[in-house]
């Protein structure tokens, strides 16, 4: 049976005969150094670069989501009005989910990117809801001030879809 060794940068368990970890890609060979006073397993939910793949991949997710419930979904089922402020209230959780999908399916940490997919995808999205809306329901601000709750619930959403994919911590043998 193959010995398990856990990652020095993520946590993730690798088999021993990997050269490099299957889920953050660092090198499993020689342990990374540590600040003092930071332990290895602090590391584990710290995102060490910016992926433009994943950014592509994030604004894409979000822009299919955000299209398919605001602006796709009152189209088809005419009991749905997403104009206006309710448009706003519908795409918080939409990007949290698709923040989420996004941390769970990215390997190694992806916080950034959906963060600023979702930073992309809010300002033409705000821009349809102010120019839509047939009674004037909130103010320009109002949109700005959602739009950045929305952006902050789509980075919880990745770091929780991070947690998801990642499992439980490892435990140390201290």
């Amino acid at each position: 049976m193959s010995k398990v060794v856990a990652c020095s940068s993520c946590g993730f368990k690798n088999p021993d005969s990997a050269k490099r970890c299957a889920s953050c890609g660092a090198s499993t060979d020689a342990p990374r150094s540590v600040r003092a006073g930071e332990s290895p397993a602090s590391k584990r939910y710290q995102q060490s670069g910016f992926s433009v793949l994943w950014l592509g991949v994030s604004f894409a997710v979000l822009v299919v989501l955000t299209g398919a419930i605001v602006v796709g979904l009152p189209m088809f089922v005419k009991a749905i009005d997403l104009e206006g402020r309710y448009g706003m209230i519908a795409s918080i959780p939409v990007w949290f989910v698709g923040g989420l999908l996004v941390g769970m399916v990215s390997p190694g940490k992806t916080f950034a990117e959906p963060t600023v997919a979702s930073l992309f995808v809010s300002i033409p999205t705000v821009a349809y809801l102010i120019k839509t809306q047939t009674v004037r329901t909130m103010d320009s601000f109002m949109y700005v001030i959602m739009a950045a709750i929305g952006i902050m619930f789509t980075m919880v959403g990745a770091y929780l879809g991070e947690r998801i994919q990642m499992g439980p911590p490892v435990k140390s043998a201290d």
